[in-house]
């Protein structure tokens, strides 16, 4: 049986949720997030926690069980606390301007790249290397610290580029010159 899903979800203080057939809504002070969990699974609120539960033992189930369950307490987690993530950029001349739509950054190519950032997530710049990305859904924000990471990955040479707030780029050796040997 999984021990993950087992584990009720305690919703705290401040926090509701409510269910609709398959999709489960939570709402707390940081803001309000929806997710449909599979159809094959049951959710139900009681006495202030959320509860999943499973039609069968089949691991397929067993797996979607646990899934589901850890999906939730993101989504209590996220409106109760919230999720950020930090990104750095590094080079020479390389930086971050916040915009209203998102964030602009000028990292090494003939024209600065436009990040429009989706509803819900919040991009703030500070010293124009640093940024953080702050918001209640917590694949969301993953999802645009990736995205925002992918518009220039850190390179082996000589590290510029966007890397995550204590990320370790593995560092080549360049090519060296060597003397003629005939």
């Amino acid at each position: 049986m999984s021990r993950i899903g087992r584990r009720p979800v305690p919703l705290p203080q401040g926090v509701t949720a409510q269910v609709e057939g398959r999709k489960i809504t939570v709402k707390g002070p940081k803001g309000e997030i929806s997710r449909t969990i599979h159809r094959d699974l049951t959710i139900a609120v009681e006495d202030s926690t959320v509860v999943v539960r499973r039609p069968s033992e089949e691991a397929y189930h067993k797996a979607l069980h646990g899934l589901t369950r850890t999906l939730v307490a993101n989504m209590v987690e996220g409106v109760t606390k919230g999720f950020a993530k930090r990104l750095e950029i590094q080079g020479v001349g390389y930086k971050a301007e916040p915009k209203p739509f998102g964030v602009q950054l000028t990292v090494g190519f003939s024209h600065p790249v436009a990040y429009h950032a989706p509803q819900g997530v919040k991009i703030s710049v500070d010293n124009n290397v640093l940024l953080k990305i702050e918001g209640v859904d917590k694949e969301l924000v993953g999802q645009v610290a990736a995205e925002i990471r992918n518009v220039r990955p850190p390179e082996p040479y000589k590290g510029k580029g966007i890397r995550y707030a204590g990320e370790q780029v593995r560092r080549k050796a360049g090519k060296t010159a060597q003397a003629a040997t005939k």
